[in-house]
Formats: structure tokens, sequence, C-alpha cells
């Protein structure tokens, strides 16, 4: 069998991740109840995510591989490991560990405070190694619903992220990453991972959403700061990165209360992206056969109806991992997020 060429993601288990040879590999999130100790073999950061899964109890690990080797660091609490042309890193902020100053006469919440240190060393990790490019990012939040002094948390994660990314010089709408924020164990730590680079990649709009960072003030002062999709050509092969995508059509949540219609909408947006990302892609064509996906489910009883639907669209054989997660909205049931490699040469 071929090895895959550039960046390449596999879902293994945990006799698997035990065995695995580690050169190329650039990261690891673990999703599993007991957490590793430490980092994984040659200091790759792992990230431990706290968000249950909801089929098999051994463990599964998201392994990111650069084919190529790669060499570890650290910088204050970002841990990454990167190649000539890639970066992955991780940083986990616990709320209660966080000093707490005050701003305009109001002292700011452990939330606000702990997801601005998070960002602002993520971009200061970025701008030391020169790779200025966030391809994708992922944002697990304790008790994302929750309430932080009167305002929703998950807002006043959007605030305290955009307030640091503007501060480290970052764009804010257009050319931002991809990204998904999801609810973490309520017990636990404000973790984000992420992938970084030295070439920008294509950013990718759903014709049938309002961008993320033109969302109207009925969803938070600070809307949130991510494209729906990133294309990453390298030399032989092109990435697609999918956002954390739902039941939205516009800005509006669509069919609340109903499992079955959130989930084929959901679907429908997927496709609607993958058309647009084909149609900038310029020489790879996308299908849903290509992608491994991520479901977040917020009522774990919903999760036969949400397998059934994504069988029938997907196949009995589609790389699937089911975490149960809170969704930014309240009103959302199921989100999806994605992610596949298409070689270029056998594309065209």
């Amino acid at each position: 069998m071929r090895v895959p060429v550039g960046l390449h993601l596999d879902y293994v288990s945990l006799a698997e991740y035990e065995a695995a040879r580690w050169a190329d590999v650039l990261g690891v999130a673990a999703f599993r109840a007991t957490p590793l100790n430490g980092s994984g073999a040659n200091g790759i950061p792992v990230a431990q995510v706290q968000t249950p899964l909801l089929r098999g109890d051994g463990g599964v690990f998201e392994v990111w591989r650069g084919n190529e080797p790669a060499a570890s660091g650290q910088k204050n609490h970002v841990h990454f490991r990167r190649t000539e042309n890639m970066l992955f890193g991780c940083i986990a902020i616990d709320e209660a560990g966080v000093a707490l100053e005050r701003a305009n006469g109001h002292t700011r919440s452990a939330l606000h405070e702990a997801t601005a240190q998070i960002y602002r060393e993520i971009c200061a990790t970025l701008d030391a190694e020169r790779y200025p490019h966030l391809l994708r990012v992922w944002n697990y939040v304790p008790d994302i619903n929750g309430d932080s002094r009167g305002t929703e948390r998950y807002r006043e994660f959007n605030r305290a992220r955009q307030q640091a990314l503007r501060a480290g010089g970052r764009k804010l709408t257009r050319q931002v990453p991809a990204a998904s924020a999801l609810g973490a164990a309520g017990t636990g730590p404000l973790l984000v991972y992420f992938l970084a680079g030295r070439t920008q990649p294509v950013f990718v709009e759903n014709p049938r959403q309002v961008s993320a960072y033109h969302y109207p003030r009925q969803y938070g002062t600070h809307p949130p700061v991510f494209s729906r999709a990133t294309l990453l050509r390298e030399a032989e092969s092109v990435t697609l990165f999918v956002s954390g995508t739902a039941s939205i059509v516009g800005h509006r949540s669509m069919h609340v209360g109903d499992i079955t219609a959130q989930t084929r909408e959901t679907l429908t947006n997927i496709e609607a992206l993958l058309a647009e990302a084909n149609r900038v892609a310029h020489g790879a064509h996308f299908s849903l056969d290509d992608l491994a996906f991520k479901v977040y489910v917020r009522r774990p009883a919903d999760l036969p109806v949400i397998q059934g639907e994504l069988t029938s669209a997907l196949g009995a054989h589609a790389q699937t991992l089911y975490l149960q997660a809170d969704i930014c909205r309240q009103d959302l049931l199921v989100e999806i997020e994605a992610a596949g490699m298409r070689p270029l040469r056998s594309a065209a």
C-alpha cells in the first residue's frame, strides 16, 4: 500500500496507538475516559479532549502525520511539533489557575482570561516559529452553554478570542481558519489544538450560510472567527478542513427539536460546502467518500437516529467518530466536522 503524500489523518485504537511509529507524527488528540500520562513518544503533543466517546470504551486517537521527520518544541504552555511547512500545537489552561485582571473598571472572568492567554500564546508561538497561517483550530470549552456573569460562556469565549487575535495582529474576517468550538466536561481545562502552516490556505464559505464572522448581534457582540472550510495545497496533494457544521441556513438554526431533520440539514450543508470547495480547488474533486468525520451529539439518546442518517448518506464503512458534547447553540443537537486529503495528480 502506498504511503499517503503530505498531511494525513487517521483515527486509531489504543492498541494501534501504542504500536505506532512516531517519526512523522505531528500531533495527537486523545478521546478516552482516562487521560494519558504526559506527552506521546518523542515529545509528540497530545491534546487530552474531555468529550466522552459514544462508541467503544478503549479510546480513540486522532493522529496527524506530516509524512516527513518532525521535531518537537514548547513555548510557554504551547506544546508543538513541526516539519518544514507544518506545525501542530496544543495548549490547555485551567480557569481556576488564571489571574483575574481589571479592564475598564471591571474584573474579567476566568474564562475570558484563560481564552485570551491561550490565543496570545498561540500567536506568539506561530510568530516565533514562523508559521504565519492558522489552518484549522479545535476549541473545547467547559460548560459552553453555561452562564458567565450574565453572558453565555460561548459568547464570552468569542469575545476574548477575537480581542486576543486582534491584539496579535490576526485577521478577524475572510482569511481566518476553519474551526470548531464544542462543550467539554465542566471540570476540565479550556483546551485548544491547532494546525498551522507556512503556505496560506484557500478560505471557503458555504453559499447556504452567512459567514460566521458576519453573524448579526443577536448571537453576541463578538461573532465567531472562523471560515466554513479551508483548503491546503501541497506539492502532490490538497487537504480540506471542514469546520464544525450544523443545521444552520443563513444564520438561523433550523428544525429545532427534530434530530432527524437537523442531521439531514447538516449533511446538506456539508455537501454544499464540498461543491464550493471543488469549485475553487483547481485539481481536486472532493466527495463525501474522501472525508473522515467527527460527530458531536448533544443527547446520547439521539445517537441511533444520527448513525442511521449518516450510514444512509455515507455508507457503512465511512471513517466516523461519535462524541458526546454540547453544541455552541443550545437549540442545535448535532454538529459534524470533517477532513479529507486528495492526491492532485489522480484528481485531474
